[in-house]
């Protein structure tokens, strides 16, 4: 029996090592309560061992990291805020950044970034104050949209998620970094007649803003750090990710600024609309089928039911009769692009289903790996370290890696130390 502890006591810790983290970490990583690094300390002297389930978990934890950041010197640092499954990170992170901090709530998004990157992203920003986040040269923020998407309720800085733009403010205001990069919804640049877009826009150069009204939901760092004036270059352009490779009709407003007082070539101004207009230029040619896996090798559980298909044509007939044109949407290999992936992916699929007509099968949803090669992330990300609802709602959530790494060869030689 003791020697079975002590087998035990070493797999814990070499699993826990190969993933980068320390007991804290990974007592959250595996789902453990507040605490939980007791426990795993315990489990590695060998002083008890974990239920049977907490067991298999552990034993079934891929022990490679394969996004992991190089030891090389860093060619600059940066931030993640918002950082769901770090596809911002990733691009910038290849071009010679160290990400000397990261932030997100969500706890299976954080599970998902440190299977692959081997870190495990601090929790709510808010709660964070700035003098905890260390210096760096960039901030990079893929700020929560649902505020501002057609999907969400559209209440625009009303609703608390709207208001973690000024958790960015406040973050600049403290380190000034040479740039940042935020992302967010089409739907930002029509949010309130344009009235929203223009108060970031405004905030971020330094510009008079509206004042914010005491009832709108920010912390108390945030508020103060209002009258302290940002001086960035600042601009905006929505891009498409097909026009980067990426066989998805997605598209996103991207903000990029440089500090007018650290980089020289921002001092005149111009500078981010120089690179903005350049992006706005990029065509590609796109094709889905090259994202797909042949439907006969994929698992038959992805195949949507009989009755589910029906609840599909159904409600598609119902949106005819009135005129609009909502309902499900089924994609051959051969097409150029499919629709945007959701969030809400997870429920039934009806966005992106892909047609299975030559094996005589009703549509199917796509996988978990194509999700990610959808988005363009690497073939060898992990994808399962969450369930695949999990999967669906990060991938959903996530940026068009394509996009951002064309946007990090244009932003980071202004970078460099």
């Amino acid at each position: 029996m003791l020697d079975e502890r002590n087998s035990i006591a070493v797999l814990i810790k070499q699993s826990r090592e190969s993933l980068g983290l320390n007991q804290r970490e990974f007592a959250e990583f595996i789902g453990l309560k507040d605490g939980g690094e007791r426990t795993v300390g315990g489990w590695e002297r060998g002083e008890h061992r974990p239920t049977q389930t907490k067991l298999k978990l552990i034993e079934a934890l891929r022990s490679d990291v394969p996004l992991k950041p190089p030891s090389s010197k860093a060619k600059f640092d940066f931030i993640d805020l918002f950082a769901g499954i770090g596809g911002i990170r990733l691009p910038f992170q290849e071009k010679g950044g160290k990400c000397v901090f990261t932030s997100e709530w969500d706890k299976y998004a954080k599970k998902t970034y440190a299977a692959n990157f081997g870190e495990l992203p601090n929790g709510d920003i808010t709660q964070i104050p700035s003098t905890e986040i260390p210096s760096h040269d960039l901030l990079l923020a893929g700020f929560p949209c649902q505020a501002f998407s057609q999907a969400g309720l559209r209440k625009g800085f009303k609703d608390t998620r709207g208001t973690m733009f000024f958790e960015i403010q406040r973050i600049l205001a403290s380190h000034r970094p040479k740039a940042f990069l935020l992302e967010n919804v089409k739907q930002l640049k029509g949010h309130d007649k344009g009235r929203t877009l223009e108060t970031i826009l405004r905030t971020l150069r330094g510009q008079e803003v509206p004042v914010i009204a005491d009832d709108i939901p920010l912390s108390d760092e945030a508020r103060q750090s209002l009258s302290s004036k940002l001086n960035y270059d600042v601009d905006f352009r929505v891009l498409k990710a097909t026009n980067f490779g990426v066989p998805q009709n997605r598209e996103r407003v991207y903000i990029i600024g440089f500090c007018r007082d650290t980089v020289a070539e921002a001092e005149q101004g111009g500078l981010a609309k120089r690179i903005l207009d350049e992006l706005s230029k990029k065509t590609s040619y796109t094709r889905l089928g090259n994202i797909l896996d042949e439907n006969k090798t994929v698992d038959p559980k992805y195949t949507i039911s009989d009755r589910l298909l029906a609840g599909h044509q159904r409600r598609l007939l119902a949106h005819r009769a009135k005129g609009n044109g909502f309902g499900f949407s089924v994609f051959k290999a051969d097409d150029a692009y499919c629709n945007t992936i959701s969030a809400r992916y997870y429920k039934d699929g009806s966005e992106v289903l892909i047609d299975q007509s030559e094996l005589g099968l009703n549509p199917r949803k796509l996988t978990p790996r194509e999700c990610a090669r959808l988005q363009g992330f690497p073939e060898e990300m992990n994808v399962e370290a969450v369930s695949d609802v999990q999967n669906y709602k990060q991938f959903g959530n996530s940026v068009s890696v394509p996009v951002i790494r064309a946007i990090a060869e244009f932003m980071t030689p202004y970078l460099k130390k």
